[in-house]
């Protein structure tokens, strides 16, 4: 996409706005809007806005920075506001003198994606992003009830959620992202929109427009798209499961017919990397005080750290395509996360198992959610955190993870995660008032 292109569809397509977008430390996009004239007179110098008022980055004493856009992810937005039409550039985040500000997120991954380049790969993912579907009130605001009561792939009689799920398909084939597949998930009124696996950057960036493109198509038809983990006790919460591959030039490096399982000694590695550093990757990758809700016994999510081919009771399953489909599934995500960052500290994790040759335990093809504490014990498996604050302490003793989040984000991410523990631990919830009320 050159400049050209770009001025050339914002005169086809009349353009009214351009829409600057960017990531704060907490996943949560941001954007400024700015008419074309001034894109195009500004692009490459970047558009300066105020850093201080965004979650995680500056103070107000140095709150200058610039936007400088990323003019390959251009693209006109599928909705029009008021008969006005918009479009949507992603951007970098930089500091005054020109250098890439270290609290951007998509810096974070950039830099991982580098390191991973200077060890000959090319990173690969698709994640499956799930999320609920809720009646909203008279004033907009969602209302946490189910808005039907179907299961996995059904078929529904059609519904006001199947019309959204099409009409996000059809948004985001015109925005240039595919989607391989919608369905009803396992739990009343969710839904999942699985997307082409790409480059990790990209993939990251695409999720960020999937997650817009649900929300605005759901309000659109009157209802809410939330991506909390567990709103609803008592039914699966929402995940999401990674699936990732290295590449070296146009070969798979996770294959190799000669090896058992034909899984490389790069995947094993990497399999090795991530169950090393699983418990302190849970602070990025399931954020919030809720995602511990998620991650329980009984529920389809993953609990204990393990891997096996196929067994979806383990952290990592590595399903049975081969050849260039042959991947692993990281399964404890949740799309409450940053992904930007998440996918910076999965990386980390997975090449600082390759770099050091980090052997695997056994797959372990059992159900693990049937084991008895003393088998798991034999077994030596590990539990994953049990609350966001056991996650943020295991954080903080990981230095590859700290790296990769540079200590910027790191010491952000831990304020902010400490400071929503504290407030949770002395809050007095309906669950507590219905238990001891009347003691």
């Amino acid at each position: 996409m050159t400049i050209e292109t770009i001025k050339r569809i914002i005169e086809e397509e009349n353009v009214r706005f351009i829409r600057l977008q960017f990531t704060d430390i907490n996943g949560i996009l941001k954007n400024l809007e700015i008419t074309p004239d001034v894109f195009l007179e500004s692009w490459e110098d970047g558009i300066m806005f105020d850093g201080s008022s965004i979650e995680g980055f500056v103070r107000i004493e140095e709150s200058d920075m610039y936007l400088k856009p990323v003019l390959d992810t251009f693209a006109v937005l599928p909705w029009t506001v008021d008969g006005a039409k918009s479009a949507r550039v992603i951007c970098d985040v930089y500091t005054p003198d020109g250098k890439p500000f270290e609290g951007d997120p998509r810096y974070r991954l950039k830099r991982m994606m580098e390191k991973a380049k200077e060890l000959g790969y090319t990173p690969y993912a698709g994640p499956e992003m799930e999320f609920f579907i809720l009646p909203t009130n008279e004033k907009g605001e969602p209302v946490p009830e189910f808005l039907d009561h179907g299961g996995y792939f059904d078929l529904l009689p059609l519904s006001k959620a199947e019309e959204i799920r099409r009409d996000v398909a059809i948004a985001l084939e015109k925005m240039g992202i595919i989607v391989e597949a919608t369905h009803h998930e396992v739990a009343p009124s969710q839904h999942e929109v699985d997307f082409k696996y790409d480059t990790f950057l990209r993939t990251a960036d695409n999720a960020q427009t999937v997650k817009l493109v649900i929300k605005t198509m759901a309000i659109f038809h009157g209802y809410y798209a939330t991506f909390m983990p567990k709103p609803f006790f008592g039914v699966n919460g929402s995940g999401m499961h990674v699936h990732m591959s290295l590449f070296k030039g146009d070969q798979n490096a996770f294959y190799d017919p000669s090896k058992p399982l034909e899984l490389s000694d790069d995947l094993r590695y990497f399999v090795g990397g991530i169950l090393k550093h699983a418990r302190a990757l849970a602070a990025v990758t399931n954020p919030t005080v809720n995602s511990y809700k998620r991650l329980v016994p009984g529920y389809e999510a993953p609990v204990y750290i393990s891997w096996s081919v196929g067994n979806r009771s383990a952290l990592i399953r590595i399903p049975k395509a081969r050849g260039k489909a042959t991947r692993l599934e990281y399964r404890s995500p949740d799309p409450s996360c940053n992904i930007y960052l998440a996918f910076a500290a999965i990386l980390a994790a997975g090449l600082d198992g390759i770099i050091n040759k980090i052997e695997p335990p056994a797959p372990v093809e059992e159900n693990i959610y049937h084991m008895t504490s003393e088998r798991r014990e034999e077994l030596n498996i590990e539990s994953l955190p049990g609350s966001l604050k056991e996650a943020v302490e295991e954080l903080k003793k990981d230095d590859v993870i700290i790296d990769a989040l540079g200590e910027h984000i790191f010491e952000k991410l831990v304020e902010a995660a400490e400071k929503d523990w504290k407030e949770f631990s002395t809050y007095v919830t309906n669950w507590e008032l219905q238990r001891y009320l009347y003691l």
